[in-house]
């Protein structure tokens, strides 16, 4: 009984100083050649005939594996997200065949929140507190073909950083989502 005792505090003690360092360690991105980007979510309803097409047009660039339906409702959401390992050349494929076949993009979600080598487009998962709104001309600086992946990918963290306060019963408070910011209603001028 005292054994064990003893061995279930070390563990606890073990697991509590490990687990800080497991969640602050980011990994390195694999290759795609060995972690293909899955690209997953809605197109438009009126596309429902054609989704093997536009799932086919979706992996054109290769490297790349296809969860795609068909919204129940016309449009699909314009929301989209990128992980942080996807490079840009997929990237760009995705977003512009998913401004043919979605609502467009409207909004970005934070990179802190999906898996780093997935790719949502059209997708309802995301509340508002974790996306931003973005512009035609934003999405376009997003599409420039001259941005390797590290300048895509500074860009889209910089597009979809998360806004301080959010709508809330028709009040602006604090984001929760954001680590750190509480739910204290006086923030610093």
């Amino acid at each position: 009984m005292f054994k064990s005792l003893i061995i279930y505090v070390v563990l606890g003690v073990f697991l509590f100083v490990l687990k800080p360092m497991a969640t602050q360690a980011e990994t390195a991105c694999q290759i795609v050649e060995k972690k293909k980007i899955k690209v997953e979510g809605y197109i438009s309803k009126k596309f429902r005939k054609e989704r093997r097409k536009i799932a086919k047009e979706f992996t054109e660039m290769g490297d790349t594996r296809t969860a795609l339906r068909a919204f129940p409702m016309g449009k699909s959401s314009d929301v989209v997200a990128v992980g942080r390992c996807v490079p840009a050349y997929i990237a760009r494929h995705v977003l512009a065949t998913a401004i043919k076949y979605t609502g467009g993009v409207g909004s970005l979600v934070t990179q802190s929140f999906i898996h780093s080598h997935w790719i949502g487009i059209g997708t309802t998962m995301f509340d508002e507190p974790s996306q931003r709104k973005v512009t035609t001309a934003q999405v376009n600086q997003l599409l420039n073909p001259d941005l390797d992946d590290k300048e895509f990918h500074t860009l889209y963290q910089k597009l979809s950083k998360q806004n301080e306060l959010v709508p809330f019963f028709g009040l602006k408070v604090p984001n929760a989502k954001i680590p750190g910011n509480t739910n204290n209603t006086l923030l610093n001028p």
